[in-house]
């Protein structure tokens, strides 16, 4: 289904009446069963020592779907080097009957060295979502002036994607000049934008620790432009520094099963992505944790 349907349009297509928190029957798709539509993938960050064959191995061990990759500056491929490196990571996943779902990307508008060149390649290739680069306010200029001069390079981006028929997505990420951190900036810089080409990489993560109580009117605010949903969990932890977050294995922290309740009520079948930002080790123990992870994740998916 598009991801530019209405909630009321899915519920009255499927016959869906329940409220959006309140959870579905145990039978709805089977025990430990993902709704149809979804796959799970993982952010391969943590395999940055790892060789390409060794990568495609190890998400074949975990169990994922495909990955999201790191296409940027100090990335696993070097945006100058993606001609080169690109193809032989998606070959090596389809061989394994995976694919690399979202590119993850350094790209914030067209006037970047490599931005449209790397775009076309990966469209070439059957990529069709990445993710955009992170960005930061000014602290010394107007915050509405910095939210109409980004809208337009986010629009400039989204006319190139509708011609490559690919879609963008730009995380909420936590941080005290994070632009996408209030999430509603967000909302507000891609106001009338087709989410077909510019949506959301909607952190539920980053959204509880910016948002504590508010993420389910954060996560209603951006359904619509849901380019891909990122998976991490954290606490809050008293240090000599203050209260700082720490980010856990999922289902130890304070992001709420709920969510994944309410996301199945929605028309959204796109990638769930999992991320794994606390210290997850190396080797089989790494792999253990992520497995794990998957597990919790599709356990939520099924309730």
């Amino acid at each position: 289904m598009s991801i530019s349907l209405t909630r009321r349009d899915f519920v009255s297509a499927t016959g869906v009446a329940a409220a959006a928190w309140a959870v579905a029957p145990a039978h709805a798709w089977g025990e430990g069963v993902v709704k149809p539509g979804h796959k799970i993938i993982g952010f391969t960050k943590p395999f940055q020592g790892l060789s390409p064959e060794d990568i495609a191995d190890t998400v074949v061990e975990i169990g994922w779907d495909g990955v999201e990759c790191p296409v940027r500056p100090q990335g696993q491929i070097e945006p100058e080097r993606a001609a080169d490196e690109l193809p032989r990571w998606v070959e090596l996943l389809r061989k394994r009957g995976k694919e690399l779902t979202v590119l993850t990307t350094a790209i914030n508008s067209l006037a970047q060295p490599h931005s449209i060149d790397l775009l076309r390649l990966a469209s070439k290739l059957g990529i069709r979502k990445y993710r955009l680069g992170f960005r930061q306010y000014d602290r010394t200029r107007s915050i509405p002036d910095q939210l109409v001069e980004i809208g337009a390079e986010l629009r400039d981006l989204a006319e190139l994607n509708r011609e490559l028929g690919m879609q963008a997505g730009f995380q909420n990420h936590s941080g005290s000049n994070q632009v996408g951190a209030p999430v509603w900036d967000l909302w507000s810089m891609m106001k009338g934008v087709n989410p077909r080409q510019m949506g959301v990489c909607f952190d539920i993560g980053h959204a509880t620790l910016e948002g504590g109580l508010s993420w389910p009117t954060q996560a209603r605010l951006m359904e619509q432009q849901f380019t891909a949903v990122f998976v991490k969990d954290f606490v809050w932890q008293r240090t000599a520094k203050g209260w700082e977050s720490k980010w856990v294995m999922l289902g130890e922290g304070m992001v709420d099963r709920k969510f994944f309740t309410w996301l199945r009520t929605t028309a959204y079948t796109g990638p769930i992505v999992q991320h794994h930002e606390y210290d997850h080790g190396a080797g089989k123990p790494m792999i253990a944790k992520m497995q794990k992870d998957l597990q919790v994740l599709r356990d939520w998916l099924a309730e």
